[in-house]
């Protein structure tokens, strides 16, 4: 926590940065994303299993308010990176324009309003697959890494319970689970990736998905944004754990990410120069979804 501290207030105090963009205490046991623009400012920042959020979110281009404040410090997770690496690879942030924080992380929690301690049974599901290394994109390196072990992700075990429905029983399912979104758009806003001006979901002319909250359009919205994930999504379920409807969209996204790691041989990385199954052309390329 010091060595944090510490290290944001010399980045502030000799104008390296404009501002760190970390986390502080929130109201309750939870944290919140921190925007320190002084050295004082600094002394606010902490890192624990609380620190949920993905960060990297606050580096889009659409983040104008964030970007006014000047030249970023971001505190990130190894599984944060790998967002800021696509943000990098898709042309949206320039390397040299970031200062990288990478901090140690054992784990996060699933429900970080619950102020219990991280275990087998609190973990976050995306934690249960990583190294804990830290991120080859790293400026500066704040504490130890070391990897969590928690076992194999519990999506995957949903995942396969889907895979053994039929497809009218998968129908069915989702078509429960998306009459309970509301098109609050929260999905959108946390997700790192997501980072359009103006989405297509909010154009009228033409209107490509109906905004209204009912069953038809949300089907429309969900799939379309699983799709324009495909190969991007980094596996943060940021979307899912701020879901006020507590709609298991990681299903959909942890099935994109699978299909493209089988079919492309790709899995989201924190190196920036790695590219995109969508972004490249590969010779050996089957393509036989065309013949």
């Amino acid at each position: 926590m010091n060595e944090l501290r510490q290290l944001a207030r010399k980045l502030l105090a000799d104008k390296t940065v404009g501002v760190v963009i970390g986390y502080e205490e929130g109201q309750g046991a939870v944290t919140r994303p921190s925007f320190a623009t002084s050295p004082e400012q600094a002394e606010k920042l902490v890192f624990d299993a609380r620190c949920v959020q993905n960060l990297a979110s606050y580096l889009s281009p659409r983040r104008s308010t964030v970007r006014s404040l000047g030249k970023p410090a971001v505190v990130v997770k190894a599984c944060d990176a790998k967002a800021l690496a696509g943000l990098i690879r898709e042309a949206q942030v320039k390397r040299e324009d970031v200062v990288v924080i990478s901090v140690a992380c054992g784990g996060v929690l699933a429900d970080p309003r619950s102020g219990k301690a991280l275990s087998e049974a609190m973990v976050a599901d995306r934690c249960r697959d990583c190294d804990g290394a830290h991120t080859s994109l790293a400026d500066h390196k704040v504490g130890q890494a070391k990897a969590p072990a928690f076992g194999s992700p519990k999506v995957d075990a949903r995942l396969a319970e889907l895979q053994a429905m039929t497809a009218p029983q998968r129908f069915a399912f989702f078509k429960s689970v998306f009459s309970e979104c509301t098109r609050c758009n929260v999905c959108r806003e946390v997700c790192p990736m997501c980072f359009c001006a103006r989405c297509m979901a909010d154009k009228s002319e033409p209107q490509w998905i109906e905004s209204s909250p009912h069953l038809r359009g949300n089907f429309a919205w969900h799939m379309l944004r699983a799709m324009h994930l495909a190969g991007r999504c980094v596996g943060c379920n940021e979307c899912e754990r701020a879901c006020p409807a507590g709609i298991p969209l990681s299903l959909i996204t942890r099935k994109m990410q699978k299909v493209v790691s089988e079919r492309f041989g790709y899995s989201p990385s924190d190196d920036p120069n790695v590219p995109a199954p969508t972004g490249a052309f590969r010779l050996d390329d089957a393509q036989e979804f065309i013949r």
